[in-house]
């Protein structure tokens, strides 16, 4: 690889990597259509991609738990569920064609948004509450972890811009609860899916070395995406939340297409 090839999956990673600390997101939505766009496969992009996750993810959760804003209680269980998801992720990617993974991605996107926008107002204004951790809300995190975690590391995409608001709407977690928690959650996926895509002779490697160069940007980056989140209003962050749900579907459309 020539120097300045090296150079731009740096800067990729940067960028990626404020990304994902400010909003909780993995960076798929950037990177793969962004490999795709150079003229690299499906595989490769996805590959690159999650590598990516694995590395930013790790870097963020920790400051995010010296920060006091991750609750390792909580991320547990929705940690396992994305374990478990992510591991089916070589067999789906294998097996299913990919015009279908992202028709469906493109669906639950969609009512995960719509969801996320019709939250009742006072639901929007309430002040974080702690969530009581019963088995139904157990249940219910290690439910949302494992649907996120087949269809987003299949795709490439971490699964902030699903989860986040699912944790909003079914367990009444604010969006500035569900993001430390949606980058816990890319953890556990993000390495489950790496051992899922290896094991199923996807992940080859040459895109392990552009991956770790896109880890390394990506690590840089959301140390100051991480810090950004305390930084802004509970109103600013949502509508932020909104405008990067509306992009990732507007372009899984246009690759839908």
């Amino acid at each position: 690889m020539d120097f300045l090839g090296s150079v731009l999956f740096l800067l990729l990673g940067g960028f990626t990597g404020v990304l994902a600390g400010f909003f909780g997101i993995g960076g798929g939505m950037v990177i793969v259509p962004a490999m795709l766009l150079c003229g690299h496969g499906y595989d490769s992009a996805v590959g690159i991609s999650i590598l990516q996750m694995a590395c930013s993810s790790v870097v963020g959760s920790v400051a995010n738990f010296k920060k006091g804003l991750l609750d390792l209680h909580v991320g547990f269980w929705v940690g396992l569920g994305g374990l478990v998801g992510a591991s089916f992720s070589g067999a789906v990617l294998t097996h299913t064609p990919h015009k279908i993974l992202l028709g469906i991605f493109i669906l639950v996107t969609l009512y995960a948004l719509l969801r996320f926008i019709f939250v009742p107002k006072k639901a929007q204004e309430q002040d974080a509450k702690k969530l009581q951790l019963n088995l139904k809300n157990k249940a219910t995190l290690i439910a949302i972890g494992v649907l996120t975690g087949i269809f987003a590391i299949s795709l490439g995409i971490g699964g902030g811009v699903l989860m986040v608001p699912l944790l909003s709407y079914y367990l009444g977690l604010t969006p500035k609860q569900s993001v430390p928690l949606s980058l816990f959650f890319v953890v556990f996926s993000s390495i489950s899916g790496v051992v899922s895509l290896y094991q199923s002779h996807i992940l080859q490697w040459q895109y392990l070395q552009w991956g770790l160069l896109v880890g390394v940007g990506s690590v840089l980056g959301v140390l100051l995406g991480v810090r950004l989140v305390p930084k802004v209003s509970a109103q600013i962050h949502r509508l932020s939340l909104m405008v990067v749900y509306t992009l990732s579907l507007a372009v899984s459309i246009y690759k839908w297409f």
